[in-house]
């Protein structure tokens, strides 16, 4: 079993959860070992396997967090979402974890069209491709093209998100605060992001990608990428670039011995090719 289009990821504990923007599953591989892992399904049905009528009807999940502690969720659960980019694109699930960060129970399906209905004012051209919380928020990574190169860190209140996905007739809920962030071009392309994960300080570490593409619907040729690094209240503090234009979709950071150890997960844009797992290091 392997997932082509890998989208996002995080690990909690020693599992490695991944979404794909073209499956309706979430994957499961563990970090200790070398055997294959396995699929959870979030949604009910089956997407076509022609291409173009894949990409058409699928779910475009771009982003996954751990939510820690709350309400019914003793352990935390994990949250995947759509990049909400065309109107069926705007699901998300909710999944309940163990004390051993094992997904436990059914997954919960929701709407995230009140988180992320108020935002298509904000943007020409929504497209959610990271998640993370914060403390007490929930910040999602809006990511741009070359006709909008409209990259921002949108921030929630956690405890509002969480109610209203879970209640069958919630209000919209607006952002408290936008941040946009230029991350530069390479050969003409900008850099926008396509996930991002959490430091124990509040830091933010995301991947970010040139793809030569006007929108957020077509692919394009990935000219290059790089790993940045965002403080707690959304500023760029360092970007670094990678030395090969992988186009990295997914990215789990954590502290080690002054270091910062980082997993990437690609997007080849072919189902025929399985996604790649990589490992960087960044001094810091």
């Amino acid at each position: 079993m392997y997932i082509s289009a890998a989208s996002g990821l995080v690990c909690v504990c020693s599992t490695m959860y991944v979404v794909a923007d073209d499956e309706l599953h979430l994957g499961v591989f563990s970090k200790d070992t070398s055997e294959p892992g396995h699929l959870i399904r979030l949604f009910a049905g089956d997407l076509p396997s022609g291409k173009a009528e894949r990409k058409q009807q699928k779910p475009d999940l771009e982003a996954i967090t751990f939510v820690p502690a709350f309400d019914n969720f003793p352990h935390g659960a994990l949250l995947a979402m759509g990049s909400a980019s065309r109107p069926n694109r705007g699901r998300g699930a909710l999944l309940t974890l163990d004390a051993h960060g094992a997904v436990c129970g059914s997954p919960n399906e929701l709407d995230m069209s009140p988180i992320v209905g108020p935002l298509h004012q904000a943007f020409d051209e929504l497209n959610i491709e990271g998640a993370v919380v914060v403390c007490n928020e929930l910040r999602l990574f809006q990511r741009g093209n070359k006709q909008h190169a409209d990259n921002a860190i949108i921030r929630y209140s956690l405890r509002q998100v969480l109610g209203a996905l879970q209640s069958s007739q919630a209000d919209a809920v607006a952002p408290f605060a936008i941040e946009r962030l230029d991350l530069g071009l390479i050969e003409g392309v900008p850099l926008c992001f396509t996930d991002a994960a959490v430091l124990p300080g509040g830091e933010m570490v995301f991947c970010a990608v040139a793809e030569d593409t006007d929108d957020a619907y077509r692919d394009g040729r990935c000219v290059g990428a790089s790993i940045g690094i965002a403080d707690n209240d959304g500023h760029l503090v360092s970007l670094h670039p990678l030395d090969r234009p992988y186009k990295v979709e997914g990215i789990s950071a954590r502290l080690e011995n002054h270091k910062l150890e980082l997993l990437l997960v690609t997007d080849a844009d072919d189902p025929s090719i399985p996604a790649k797992l990589l490992s960087a290091s960044i001094a810091i």
